[in-house]
């Protein structure tokens, strides 16, 4: 098994120095020391360290990401890892289409607009006038009034 210094895991990972021993500090890496006091590192480390990059860049927070490497204290075969990420990629998944939907709704609301303003008669003084009624969003419109 090949061992890595700090530094030579911080060159392969990108990660400043502070931030490993940042990781090690709340547990997400463990901390092996030679007797001289020196931290280094195997190959699992490297993976952890690269699991948790990309972890963070899918928008797991630190304590998220805790809460599943720490279950490697509990099961060895990484089962329940592996199970509490798909739970959690799958929690993910759902809050980002909501997000999306909704930013398709303000997709689609902001290019009402643009037609709306683009067809009014004066410019921005006034309703786009005699579309409103015929305008498939007049449900929604603040300024659509029945005469």
């Amino acid at each position: 098994m090949k061992r890595y210094r700090i530094g030579e895991i911080s060159r392969l990972t990108g990660l400043t120095l502070r931030t490993i021993r940042y990781y090690g500090e709340l547990g997400l890496l463990p901390e092996t020391r030679t007797n001289g006091g020196q931290r280094y590192y195997c190959d699992e480390d490297l993976v952890y360290l690269k699991r948790i990059m990309e972890l963070k860049s899918l928008g797991f927070s630190l304590e998220e990401i805790a809460g599943i490497i720490k279950l490697r204290d509990e099961d060895k075969s990484g089962n329940k890892r592996r199970a509490e990420l798909l739970r959690q990629y799958r929690s993910k998944l759902s809050q980002d289409i909501e997000r999306m939907k909704g930013l398709q709704e303000h997709i689609d609301e902001l290019n009402w607009h643009i037609k709306q303003l683009e067809g009014a008669e004066d410019g921005f003084k006034s309703c786009p006038g005699s579309l409103c009624a015929s305008c498939e969003h007049k449900t929604r419109c603040i300024f659509f009034k029945e005469m």
